[in-house]
């Protein structure tokens, strides 16, 4: 491989990653020299709030527990509204993209610090990248504020995460190391995170299908994430991340699942316009084909692999393949709103990719 110029922008957050690490989070804090958190969450994270508000004491100014997905402004509003009344100077996130992406929707605008301890293997918390949902329409975008300043890495409370969401999570971060691996500005180490981060999530994913509460799987999975999600953070996303956010923000498919149906066909439409990237995924994934060892991966695993099995109707299609064509951006094939249409109903369907 030879090495030409390239532009490496590292980021600035603190990793705390062990079995048991969520008993640090009050030291995290001092570190931070905070004193009063919001604790944010979904509701099905209860249990695990109450371990981190016991631990904190009274350094735990409050709990809202109502995060949602797609980040709704309105939630957004009450959220903020909350951390004012309380006078914390600081947030933590625990759960996945939802909790994490409600944390960055606040620190926006607050610009308060953000602790997270990521529940699923997503790895939104390694990003500066944020999306807020109003009027049917995901907003995304970038700023160094919302990007947490610590992630709580503990493979413990991922022994209870429902396998089929640990599979599109874990999936759902495998798309953000595949894009890296043809971004516009990818670098070597940046290529060789994301080559890791697939390949740990690959050898991991199984394992936890086959034995949900294997330790060494779970940390293994965790450490793909937190790689995967160093890439997007990194280097900017293209098409398939632009589908994902139409499909979600738009028709409100879920994240994770959604990212899990098209990556495999989103892989097709640049596989001739990224060939090294294409031999890398494929070789992470220890198959001759990217979109084919994505395909298996997810149907092996019990994942759905159609649009259609997610509630998204056919006759929305040509709505998303326009939305997606609007407002440029790169990719390293052309857009082309004919090809993506062929795209979008084969994730519909649910076909396997044939190269």
């Amino acid at each position: 491989m030879s090495i030409s110029e390239f532009v490496y922008n590292g980021r600035g957050s603190r990793v705390v990653f062990g079995s048991g690490a969520l008993v640090h989070v009050g030291r995290e804090m001092r570190e931070l020299n905070v004193r009063r958190a919001l604790i944010l969450s979904g509701r099905d994270q209860a249990k695990l709030v109450e371990s981190v508000a016991t631990e904190l004491g009274a350094a735990a100014a409050g709990v809202f527990d109502r995060a949602t997905m797609h980040v709704p402004a309105s939630i957004v509003a009450e959220a903020r509204a909350v951390a004012v009344s309380l006078e914390a100077d600081c947030l933590i996130a625990i759960g996945g993209g939802s909790a994490i992406g409600l944390a960055k929707a606040i620190a926006l605008e607050s610009g308060l610090p953000i602790i997270a301890m990521p529940t699923i293997y997503a790895g939104s918390e390694m990003t500066p990248i944020y999306g807020i949902t109003d009027a049917g329409m995901k907003r995304t975008g970038t700023d160094s504020r919302v990007l947490p300043r610590i992630v709580v890495y503990d493979p413990d409370v991922t022994l209870t995460l429902p396998i089929a969401l640990s599979v599109t999570s874990g999936i759902n971060a495998m798309a953000h190391a595949a894009e890296g691996l043809y971004a516009r500005d990818a670098n070597p180490l940046t290529s060789l995170m994301a080559e890791e981060g697939i390949a740990a999530l690959a050898r991991s994913l199984p394992r936890i299908v086959a034995q949900a509460d294997d330790r060494a799987a779970r940390a293994d999975a965790l450490y793909g994430a937190w790689l995967c999600g160093a890439v997007l953070g990194s280097v900017g996303m293209a098409l398939h991340h632009k589908l994902c956010h139409t499909l979600g923000g738009s028709f409100n498919l879920p994240h994770a699942e959604t990212h899990t149906v098209v990556l495999p066909h989103a892989l097709v439409y640049n596989a001739d316009a990224a060939p090294a990237a294409m031999q890398r995924i494929a070789r992470a994934l220890k198959h001759d084909s990217a979109a084919k060892g994505l395909y298996a991966l997810a149907r092996e695993s019990g994942a759905p692999v159609a649009l259609k099995a997610l509630g998204m109707d056919e006759s929305q299609l040509d709505h998303a393949a326009d939305i997606a064509c609007t407002n440029a951006y790169w990719n390293p094939r052309p857009l082309e709103r004919q090809a993506i249409r062929a795209l979008l109903q084969d994730a519909f369907e649910g076909k396997a990719p044939t190269r």
